[in-house]
Protein backbone atom coordinates (compact mmCIF):
# COMPACT_ATOMS: atom_id res chain seq x y z
CA UNK A 1 0.00 0.00 0.00
CA UNK A 2 1.57 3.91 -0.48
CA UNK A 3 2.64 6.22 2.08
CA UNK A 4 4.17 8.68 2.82
CA UNK A 5 6.76 8.26 5.66
CA UNK A 6 3.60 7.93 8.26
CA UNK A 7 6.34 6.30 10.98
CA UNK A 8 7.46 9.64 11.74
CA UNK A 9 4.39 11.39 11.84
CA UNK A 10 2.45 12.19 14.91
CA UNK A 11 -0.85 10.10 15.59
CA UNK A 12 -3.44 12.22 13.47
CA UNK A 13 -1.09 14.79 11.92
CA UNK A 14 -1.56 15.06 8.45
CA UNK A 15 1.72 16.27 6.32
CA UNK A 16 1.34 19.48 6.43
CA UNK A 17 0.83 18.91 10.65
CA UNK A 18 -2.19 19.58 10.58
CA UNK A 19 -5.65 16.86 10.77
CA UNK A 20 -4.65 14.14 7.92
CA UNK A 21 -7.00 14.56 4.85
CA UNK A 22 -9.02 12.70 3.15
CA UNK A 23 -5.66 12.36 0.19
CA UNK A 24 -3.84 11.27 2.43
CA UNK A 25 -6.02 8.47 3.67
CA UNK A 26 -6.47 7.34 0.04
CA UNK A 27 -2.99 7.20 -0.79
CA UNK A 28 -1.84 5.42 2.26
CA UNK A 29 -4.41 2.83 1.06
CA UNK A 30 -3.76 2.85 -2.49
CA UNK A 31 -7.40 3.40 -3.95
CA UNK A 32 -9.12 6.52 -4.79
CA UNK A 33 -10.75 9.34 -2.95
CA UNK A 34 -14.55 8.43 -4.34
CA UNK A 35 -13.57 4.71 -2.88
CA UNK A 36 -12.25 6.16 0.93
CA UNK A 37 -15.99 8.05 0.72
CA UNK A 38 -18.01 4.76 0.40
CA UNK A 39 -16.22 3.24 2.86
CA UNK A 40 -16.55 6.49 5.54
CA UNK A 41 -20.33 6.15 4.56
CA UNK A 42 -20.83 2.52 4.87
CA UNK A 43 -21.90 1.88 1.18
CA UNK A 44 -21.78 -2.36 0.40
CA UNK A 45 -19.98 -1.31 -2.81
CA UNK A 46 -17.12 -1.81 -1.74
CA UNK A 47 -14.53 -5.36 -1.57
CA UNK A 48 -13.61 -6.50 2.29
CA UNK A 49 -10.42 -5.87 1.01
CA UNK A 50 -10.59 -2.89 0.15
CA UNK A 51 -12.54 -1.87 3.24
CA UNK A 52 -10.16 -3.63 5.29
CA UNK A 53 -7.50 -1.05 3.20
CA UNK A 54 -9.15 2.01 4.03
CA UNK A 55 -9.93 1.44 7.57
CA UNK A 56 -6.70 0.44 8.11
CA UNK A 57 -5.22 3.66 6.97
CA UNK A 58 -7.81 5.22 8.81
CA UNK A 59 -6.54 3.70 12.07
CA UNK A 60 -2.64 4.46 11.23
CA UNK A 61 -3.40 8.35 10.52
CA UNK A 62 -5.81 9.24 12.76
CA UNK A 63 -8.08 10.51 10.28
CA UNK A 64 -11.63 11.82 11.59
CA UNK A 65 -14.07 13.08 8.75
CA UNK A 66 -14.89 16.77 9.91
CA UNK A 67 -17.95 19.06 9.01
CA UNK A 68 -19.69 16.24 6.70
CA UNK A 69 -18.94 13.52 8.85
CA UNK A 70 -21.62 11.63 10.32
CA UNK A 71 -21.05 12.31 13.58
CA UNK A 72 -21.69 16.34 12.56
CA UNK A 73 -25.08 14.93 11.14
CA UNK A 74 -26.80 18.15 12.51
CA UNK A 75 -24.89 20.44 10.07
CA UNK A 76 -25.67 18.37 6.78
CA UNK A 77 -29.12 18.12 5.05
CA UNK A 78 -28.00 14.31 3.76
CA UNK A 79 -29.70 15.46 0.22
CA UNK A 80 -28.06 15.89 -3.19
CA UNK A 81 -29.35 18.64 -5.99
CA UNK A 82 -29.12 16.86 -9.58
CA UNK A 83 -29.71 20.08 -11.33
CA UNK A 84 -30.66 20.91 -14.98
CA UNK A 85 -30.81 24.32 -16.65
CA UNK A 86 -32.69 23.52 -19.49
CA UNK A 87 -36.27 22.65 -20.08
CA UNK A 88 -38.28 20.24 -18.80
CA UNK A 89 -39.46 19.18 -22.40
CA UNK A 90 -35.32 18.43 -23.29
CA UNK A 91 -34.64 16.11 -20.23
CA UNK A 92 -37.36 13.83 -21.46
CA UNK A 93 -36.88 13.92 -24.89
CA UNK A 94 -33.19 12.89 -24.46
CA UNK A 95 -31.56 10.02 -23.89
CA UNK A 96 -28.83 11.47 -22.10
CA UNK A 97 -30.71 12.94 -18.78
CA UNK A 98 -32.22 9.85 -18.72
CA UNK A 99 -29.28 7.71 -18.76
CA UNK A 100 -27.32 10.31 -16.51
CA UNK A 101 -29.89 10.11 -13.75
CA UNK A 102 -29.87 6.21 -14.22
CA UNK A 103 -25.84 6.49 -12.91
CA UNK A 104 -26.60 8.84 -10.36
CA UNK A 105 -29.81 7.02 -8.58
CA UNK A 106 -27.80 3.69 -8.97
CA UNK A 107 -24.42 5.28 -7.04
CA UNK A 108 -26.69 6.80 -4.61
CA UNK A 109 -28.70 3.78 -3.44
CA UNK A 110 -26.08 2.84 -1.71
CA UNK A 111 -25.99 5.32 0.63
CA UNK A 112 -28.51 7.62 2.83
CA UNK A 113 -28.42 10.58 0.68
CA UNK A 114 -31.90 12.17 -0.92
CA UNK A 115 -31.41 12.90 -4.63
CA UNK A 116 -33.65 15.82 -5.50
CA UNK A 117 -33.42 16.46 -9.40
CA UNK A 118 -34.12 20.36 -10.01
CA UNK A 119 -34.88 22.28 -13.42
CA UNK A 120 -33.83 25.83 -14.18
CA UNK A 121 -34.44 26.40 -17.62
CA UNK A 122 -35.67 29.75 -17.26
CA UNK A 123 -34.54 32.65 -15.32
CA UNK A 124 -37.75 32.36 -12.79
CA UNK A 125 -36.36 28.94 -11.80
CA UNK A 126 -32.93 30.12 -11.66
CA UNK A 127 -33.75 32.61 -9.37
CA UNK A 128 -35.55 30.68 -7.07
CA UNK A 129 -32.63 28.03 -7.23
CA UNK A 130 -30.00 30.55 -5.80
CA UNK A 131 -32.14 31.48 -3.32
CA UNK A 132 -32.79 27.90 -2.48
CA UNK A 133 -28.94 26.64 -2.73
CA UNK A 134 -28.15 30.44 -0.32
CA UNK A 135 -30.26 28.46 2.50
CA UNK A 136 -27.84 25.30 2.17
CA UNK A 137 -30.46 23.07 1.69
CA UNK A 138 -28.53 20.45 0.21
CA UNK A 139 -24.80 19.32 1.00
CA UNK A 140 -23.80 19.04 -2.56
CA UNK A 141 -24.90 19.38 -6.40
CA UNK A 142 -24.60 17.73 -9.75
CA UNK A 143 -25.06 20.37 -12.25
CA UNK A 144 -25.60 18.73 -16.08
CA UNK A 145 -25.96 20.13 -19.35
CA UNK A 146 -23.61 23.67 -18.70
CA UNK A 147 -23.33 26.53 -21.08
CA UNK A 148 -20.45 28.35 -21.19
CA UNK A 149 -22.05 31.80 -19.60
CA UNK A 150 -24.00 29.58 -17.31
CA UNK A 151 -23.90 31.62 -13.86
CA UNK A 152 -25.16 28.63 -11.57
CA UNK A 153 -21.45 27.34 -11.23
CA UNK A 154 -20.01 30.34 -10.14
CA UNK A 155 -22.66 30.70 -7.71
CA UNK A 156 -21.89 27.60 -5.91
CA UNK A 157 -18.66 28.69 -5.61
CA UNK A 158 -19.59 31.40 -3.87
CA UNK A 159 -21.23 29.56 -1.66
CA UNK A 160 -19.12 27.27 -0.74
CA UNK A 161 -21.40 24.03 -1.91
CA UNK A 162 -19.84 20.90 -3.45
CA UNK A 163 -20.57 20.72 -6.87
CA UNK A 164 -19.50 18.45 -9.94
CA UNK A 165 -20.55 19.47 -13.50
CA UNK A 166 -21.53 17.09 -16.12
CA UNK A 167 -18.76 18.34 -18.89
CA UNK A 168 -16.39 21.39 -18.32
CA UNK A 169 -17.42 24.89 -19.38
CA UNK A 170 -14.09 25.30 -21.15
CA UNK A 171 -10.47 24.06 -20.69
CA UNK A 172 -9.82 26.22 -17.56
CA UNK A 173 -12.82 24.98 -15.95
CA UNK A 174 -12.23 25.29 -11.88
CA UNK A 175 -14.84 23.39 -10.72
CA UNK A 176 -14.73 19.20 -10.18
CA UNK A 177 -16.09 17.81 -13.83
CA UNK A 178 -16.84 14.45 -14.89
CA UNK A 179 -16.36 14.48 -18.84
CA UNK A 180 -16.22 11.27 -21.75
CA UNK A 181 -13.50 11.77 -24.56
CA UNK A 182 -15.54 14.27 -26.75
CA UNK A 183 -12.46 14.83 -29.12
CA UNK A 184 -11.68 11.43 -29.48
CA UNK A 185 -14.99 10.40 -29.90
CA UNK A 186 -15.16 12.52 -32.90
CA UNK A 187 -12.28 11.73 -34.86
CA UNK A 188 -13.42 8.25 -34.15
CA UNK A 189 -16.43 9.06 -36.41
CA UNK A 190 -14.41 10.46 -38.67
CA UNK A 191 -12.00 8.01 -39.69
CA UNK A 192 -14.36 5.64 -39.68
CA UNK A 193 -16.10 7.45 -42.20
CA UNK A 194 -12.56 7.71 -44.21
CA UNK A 195 -11.96 4.30 -44.07
CA UNK A 196 -15.20 3.94 -45.73
CA UNK A 197 -14.00 5.88 -49.00
CA UNK A 198 -16.14 8.94 -48.04
CA UNK A 199 -14.53 11.59 -48.82
CA UNK A 200 -17.77 14.90 -48.59
CA UNK A 201 -18.11 14.32 -44.70
CA UNK A 202 -20.22 17.13 -43.28
CA UNK A 203 -20.46 17.79 -39.32
CA UNK A 204 -23.98 18.86 -37.41
CA UNK A 205 -23.00 20.67 -34.09
CA UNK A 206 -24.08 20.67 -31.05
CA UNK A 207 -24.61 24.46 -29.03
CA UNK A 208 -21.36 26.20 -29.49
CA UNK A 209 -21.87 27.10 -26.13
CA UNK A 210 -21.46 24.27 -24.46
CA UNK A 211 -17.64 22.62 -24.41
CA UNK A 212 -18.28 19.39 -25.73
CA UNK A 213 -19.76 20.27 -28.76
CA UNK A 214 -16.65 22.61 -29.03
CA UNK A 215 -14.22 19.62 -28.54
CA UNK A 216 -16.50 17.44 -31.19
CA UNK A 217 -15.95 20.09 -34.07
CA UNK A 218 -11.84 20.42 -32.84
CA UNK A 219 -12.28 16.33 -33.38
CA UNK A 220 -13.87 16.41 -36.87
CA UNK A 221 -11.45 19.36 -38.00
CA UNK A 222 -8.15 17.32 -37.01
CA UNK A 223 -9.34 13.74 -38.17
CA UNK A 224 -9.85 15.79 -41.97
CA UNK A 225 -6.98 17.70 -41.70
CA UNK A 226 -4.73 14.55 -40.59
CA UNK A 227 -6.20 12.87 -44.09
CA UNK A 228 -5.00 15.35 -45.89
CA UNK A 229 -7.74 17.97 -46.13
CA UNK A 230 -7.86 21.94 -45.93
CA UNK A 231 -10.06 23.65 -43.61
CA UNK A 232 -12.21 25.55 -47.32
CA UNK A 233 -13.42 21.55 -47.37
CA UNK A 234 -14.85 21.23 -43.97
CA UNK A 235 -18.93 21.18 -44.06
CA UNK A 236 -19.86 22.69 -40.79
CA UNK A 237 -23.60 23.34 -40.13
CA UNK A 238 -24.65 24.28 -36.52
CA UNK A 239 -27.45 22.44 -34.90
CA UNK A 240 -28.22 22.59 -30.97
CA UNK A 241 -28.91 18.90 -29.93
CA UNK A 242 -32.39 18.60 -30.72
CA UNK A 243 -34.49 16.57 -33.43
CA UNK A 244 -35.76 19.88 -35.04
CA UNK A 245 -31.67 21.29 -34.83
CA UNK A 246 -31.13 18.42 -36.96
CA UNK A 247 -33.14 18.88 -39.26
CA UNK A 248 -32.58 22.48 -40.12
CA UNK A 249 -28.96 21.75 -40.27
CA UNK A 250 -29.17 18.93 -42.73
CA UNK A 251 -31.63 20.79 -44.76
CA UNK A 252 -28.65 23.67 -45.08
CA UNK A 253 -26.16 21.53 -45.80
CA UNK A 254 -27.78 19.64 -48.69
CA UNK A 255 -28.42 22.97 -49.96
CA UNK A 256 -25.29 24.28 -50.03
CA UNK A 257 -23.45 20.90 -50.64
CA UNK A 258 -25.57 18.48 -52.75
CA UNK A 259 -22.74 16.49 -53.05
CA UNK A 260 -21.92 15.40 -49.35
CA UNK A 261 -21.53 11.82 -49.21
CA UNK A 262 -21.36 11.29 -45.23
CA UNK A 263 -22.85 13.31 -42.03
CA UNK A 264 -21.57 12.63 -38.54
CA UNK A 265 -24.35 14.67 -36.33
CA UNK A 266 -23.04 15.70 -32.48
CA UNK A 267 -25.79 13.54 -31.20
CA UNK A 268 -28.37 10.25 -32.32
CA UNK A 269 -31.36 13.34 -31.75
CA UNK A 270 -29.72 15.10 -34.33
CA UNK A 271 -28.54 12.56 -36.57
CA UNK A 272 -32.41 11.39 -36.35
CA UNK A 273 -33.69 14.59 -37.78
CA UNK A 274 -31.00 14.88 -40.53
CA UNK A 275 -31.99 11.33 -41.38
CA UNK A 276 -35.70 12.25 -42.11
CA UNK A 277 -34.72 15.62 -44.04
CA UNK A 278 -32.16 12.51 -46.08
CA UNK A 279 -35.08 10.42 -46.94
CA UNK A 280 -36.98 13.30 -47.89
CA UNK A 281 -34.37 14.30 -49.99
CA UNK A 282 -34.00 10.56 -51.61
CA UNK A 283 -30.71 10.36 -50.73
CA UNK A 284 -30.24 6.73 -49.46
CA UNK A 285 -28.50 5.47 -46.01
CA UNK A 286 -25.54 4.33 -45.80
CA UNK A 287 -25.67 3.97 -49.97
CA UNK A 288 -25.59 7.97 -50.83
CA UNK A 289 -24.96 9.31 -47.68
CA UNK A 290 -23.35 7.77 -44.39
CA UNK A 291 -24.60 8.75 -41.39
CA UNK A 292 -23.33 8.82 -37.94
CA UNK A 293 -24.70 9.83 -34.65
CA UNK A 294 -23.18 10.48 -31.04
CA UNK A 295 -24.25 8.97 -27.29
CA UNK A 296 -25.27 5.18 -28.97
CA UNK A 297 -28.82 5.91 -27.30
CA UNK A 298 -31.83 3.70 -27.53
CA UNK A 299 -32.25 6.09 -30.73
CA UNK A 300 -29.18 4.41 -32.35
CA UNK A 301 -30.53 0.86 -32.30
CA UNK A 302 -33.88 1.42 -33.20
CA UNK A 303 -33.44 3.70 -35.71
CA UNK A 304 -33.33 2.23 -39.84
CA UNK A 305 -31.10 1.62 -40.34
CA UNK A 306 -29.55 1.13 -37.48
CA UNK A 307 -27.17 4.25 -36.89
CA UNK A 308 -23.45 3.81 -36.14
CA UNK A 309 -22.95 6.20 -33.02
CA UNK A 310 -19.92 6.88 -30.91
CA UNK A 311 -20.89 5.76 -27.38
CA UNK A 312 -19.71 7.88 -24.43
CA UNK A 313 -20.38 5.84 -21.19
CA UNK A 314 -23.46 8.30 -19.69
CA UNK A 315 -24.49 6.06 -17.15
CA UNK A 316 -20.75 5.61 -15.79
CA UNK A 317 -20.03 9.02 -16.05
CA UNK A 318 -23.47 9.90 -13.38
CA UNK A 319 -21.74 7.17 -10.97
CA UNK A 320 -18.36 9.07 -10.97
CA UNK A 321 -19.88 12.52 -10.56
CA UNK A 322 -21.71 10.70 -7.61
CA UNK A 323 -18.32 9.35 -6.31
CA UNK A 324 -16.33 12.53 -6.46
CA UNK A 325 -18.99 15.19 -5.35
CA UNK A 326 -19.16 12.34 -1.88
CA UNK A 327 -15.48 12.68 -1.77
CA UNK A 328 -15.72 16.54 -1.71
CA UNK A 329 -18.96 16.52 1.08
CA UNK A 330 -17.02 14.03 3.21
CA UNK A 331 -13.75 16.30 3.57
CA UNK A 332 -15.18 19.73 3.35
CA UNK A 333 -12.68 22.24 4.02
CA UNK A 334 -12.68 26.35 2.99
CA UNK A 335 -13.16 27.06 -0.83
CA UNK A 336 -9.18 28.10 -0.91
CA UNK A 337 -7.86 24.77 -0.09
CA UNK A 338 -10.72 22.53 -2.11
CA UNK A 339 -10.15 24.53 -5.17
CA UNK A 340 -6.36 24.04 -5.52
CA UNK A 341 -7.28 19.79 -5.80
CA UNK A 342 -10.31 20.19 -8.21
CA UNK A 343 -10.15 16.65 -10.38
CA UNK A 344 -11.32 16.41 -14.16
CA UNK A 345 -12.27 13.12 -15.07
CA UNK A 346 -12.67 12.00 -18.64
CA UNK A 347 -13.89 8.73 -19.50
CA UNK A 348 -13.16 6.77 -23.05
CA UNK A 349 -15.59 7.14 -26.09
CA UNK A 350 -16.11 3.90 -28.39
CA UNK A 351 -17.44 3.77 -31.64
CA UNK A 352 -20.31 1.64 -32.44
CA UNK A 353 -20.54 0.34 -36.17
CA UNK A 354 -23.89 -0.72 -37.74
CA UNK A 355 -25.77 -0.45 -40.92
CA UNK A 356 -26.04 3.61 -41.39
CA UNK A 357 -22.25 3.64 -42.21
Amino acid sequence: MAGHGGRGRSEGRGRSGGRPTLEEVAARAGVGRGTVSRVINGSPRVSDATRAAVEAAVAELGYVPNTAARALAANRTDAIALVVPEPETRFFAEPYFSDMLRGVGAELSDTEMQLLLIFAGSDRERRRLAQYLAAHRVDGVLLVSVHADDPLPDLLAQLEIPAVISGPRSAGETLTSVDSDNYGGARSAVEHLLSRGRRRIAHITGRLDVYGAQCRVDGYREALRDAGYGTGELLIESGDFTEEGGRRAMSALLAAHPDLDAVFAGSDVMASGARQVLRDAGRRIPDDVALVGYDDSAIARHMDPPLTSVRQPIVEMGRAMIDLLLAEIADRRPAPVRSVERRHAVLPTELVTRASS
